[in-house]
């Protein structure tokens, strides 16, 4: 194998190893029961002491350019409310409704790249995240406006521009910064804004759920996330959008495990739609 095959193989272990941490993100977000903000801000402030702890260790300069520091800050209050509405989500539904309403952020991402990067919009990106969405529908039991699974699709699809968006700023980034410093301002900002959150609710729960406060940290954030923005030096926004279209079924695979919440013949079809674009988009980016 040559070199350069090395490499891509690496590349793509890296993602996908990336991936499955960040699927644990719907799992722990069902698990935990605190309110939403409370476990938001626990979870940033978490996140940034095992970031500095890192940083610091590896010798990972902490400054900035003065150009980049107003697009970090938005990247991090677009983060803060995705983690928000993402979870609200999760506490409205299931693991299954929260995820995948989530992963329609491919689609609007390959829509908007071309517009924030200057890119060529490639037609085959709008027929992968097509088919993402045929898999999203079939996932979805129920796509009655007036249940309280719908009002958590529309948090979802929020949290998917929110998540969207920050992506594309964080692309433009990734050239000059390590992943896990943009990820250390991310978790600042996060924890900066919500911390009138400790003040505003009961802390007494909150040692009943370390376990999984922990998890959502150390796992899916910090090692998932900063995993997740180092890939952006390798490929698109969108080819990584789409290929993270796996994680919805890695989380409801998680949650049959240890959550007991089973998928229907409907959540299969659906998963395997959703694979079917990530195998192509891979397949693509590999040649």
């Amino acid at each position: 194998m040559s070199r350069s095959s090395k490499f891509n193989t690496g590349n793509f272990l890296e993602i996908n190893l990336a991936m499955l941490l960040m699927s644990t993100s719907g799992p722990f977000g069902k698990f935990i029961t605190l309110p939403v903000p409370l476990t938001i801000a626990i979870r940033g402030s978490l996140a940034l002491i095992f970031l500095l702890a890192y940083c610091k260790f590896k010798g990972i300069s902490f400054g900035l350019e003065g150009p980049d520091r107003w697009p970090v800050f938005l990247s991090g209050l677009l983060m803060a409310v995705h983690w928000l509405t993402y979870f609200h989500a999760l506490q409205l539904s299931n693991v299954a409704i929260g995820m995948l309403s989530l992963f329609t952020y491919p689609v609007m991402t390959a829509f908007l790249e071309p517009l924030f990067l200057k890119s060529r919009f490639q037609k085959i990106h709008l027929l992968l995240g097509v088919l993402v969405l045929f898999g999203i529908y079939y996932l979805v039991p129920d796509f009655n406006f007036g249940n309280q699974n719908t009002i958590a699709i529309g948090f979802g699809l929020l949290s998917a521009l929110c998540y969207a968006i920050r992506n594309l700023i964080l692309k433009t980034k990734v050239d000059r910064y390590q992943g896990s410093l943009l990820m250390t301002y991310q978790m600042f900002i996060v924890g900066l804004l919500l911390l009138p959150v400790f003040f505003a609710y009961d802390l007494n729960a909150i040692g009943q759920q370390w376990m999984g406060l922990l998890g959502v940290a150390l796992i899916t954030t910090v090692l998932g996330h900063t995993m997740f923005i180092n890939c952006f030096k390798h490929f698109s926004v969108t080819t990584v959008s789409i290929l993270s279209s796996v994680q919805p079924v890695y989380g409801i695979l998680i949650g049959a495990l240890f959550m007991s919440e089973i998928p229907g013949w409907s959540t299969v079809l659906g998963g395997t739609l959703i694979l079917a674009s990530v195998v192509v988009e891979s397949a693509r980016s590999y040649r």
